[in-house]
């Protein structure tokens, strides 16, 4: 039987995997905008002829290549642990669903409630477009988004599950799914903005450099959904049954 820390190791190397094509996918097609937003940056900081020029501790390059490799790797091993005890509650739960359209549904909820619901209301922003000083405030602000998120999609199973003997279980889906986004909606109009994009900074570098952020993250859910199915599908097939 495929035990609790069977599964935890596969969703880690599945993780592994993840962390190197976000990676991949981050330095083709993040970087660009990344070098550009610095370079308007230097571009418009106004020079203090009294001020020493502050050592580079880390260089640019070791940031785009090193750097960014290894948070991208530690980020998704750690998240495809999260996300194979996630599938472990799931299976079993959800209807006859086997083990890849179940390991692709929870990646689709995790994608939608841990990446694109804080994207919509704090979406990521490249340098030269945040004010240091709020810095503390912004990460809070998209932490708690992830956690308002969370409990969204919390009520929105307890609403669905609640009315599935009443209304059948399609219509109880879809309760589930209005509460969640009612939940999401409000959170959106309660929570304060954000909008420190400075004057002639350019919208096409900001929304390439967003896209990137969100795309990213798809890579890594996507992931997640299709090669941790085919690594416990796979090990079923030889004997290895799911404890449900």
């Amino acid at each position: 039987m495929l035990t609790p820390r069977n599964l935890l190791v596969r969703g880690m190397l599945v993780g592994l995997a993840a962390g190197v094509l976000a990676f991949l996918f981050a330095y083709l097609v993040g970087e660009g905008p990344i070098d550009a937003a610095i370079a308007f940056e230097e571009a418009n900081a106004t020079p203090d002829p009294g001020a020493a020029a502050e050592p580079e501790l880390v260089s640019r390059t070791v940031q785009s290549t090193v750097g960014l490799l290894t948070a991208s790797v530690i980020y998704a091993v750690a998240l495809g642990g999260l996300f194979s005890m996630a599938f472990a509650v799931a299976y079993g739960r959800i209807g006859r669903v086997g083990v890849r359209a179940t390991a692709a549904l929870v990646a689709l909820v995790g994608f939608v409630v841990v990446a694109v619901v804080p994207w919509l209301k704090y979406p990521a922003n490249p340098p030269a477009t945040g004010n240091p000083d709020t810095i503390g405030q912004r990460t809070s602000l998209y932490f708690l988004m992830i956690v308002i998120a969370l409990a969204a999609l919390a009520l929105a199973v307890y609403a669905g599950r609640s009315q599935a003997a009443r209304l059948g279980g399609w219509n109880a889906t879809l309760v589930g799914v209005a509460v969640f986004v009612a939940v999401v909606a409000v959170a959106h109009v309660l929570l304060p903005a954000i909008d420190e994009v400075p004057e002639g900074f350019s919208p096409v570098l900001l929304w390439n450099f967003r896209l990137a952020s969100l795309g990213t993250q798809l890579v890594v859910w996507t992931t997640f959904g299709l090669g941790f199915g085919a690594l416990v599908e796979n090990a079923t097939r030889r004997g290895a049954p799911l404890p449900v």
